[in-house]
């Protein structure tokens, strides 16, 4: 009995050091994931502080504000 005990530790101490790293590479991409997410939630909230979103809006706008003085109410009524 005895010996089939020894036999089963060998081998549980094989693999314990097989699986040393894995935790570790697991930290490393979690976190590396982690601050790619973080980084573009960034760029992003930067790029709404800037008021990019908004100007981009407004020149891709048909109707856009500053250029409907007088065609507006047309434009409207002939839709």
């Amino acid at each position: 009995m005895g010996r089939h005990r020894k036999r089963h530790k060998r081998l549980v101490a094989k693999l314990r050091d097989a699986c040393l790293g894995q935790s570790t590479v697991e930290f490393a991409v979690v976190t590396a994931s982690l601050m790619c997410v973080a980084t573009g939630l960034s760029l992003l909230w930067n790029l709404l502080g800037a008021g990019a979103f908004v100007d981009h809006a407004l020149l891709s706008a048909s109707h856009h504000v500053q250029a409907a003085t007088g065609f507006a109410l047309a434009d409207v009524f002939m839709f």
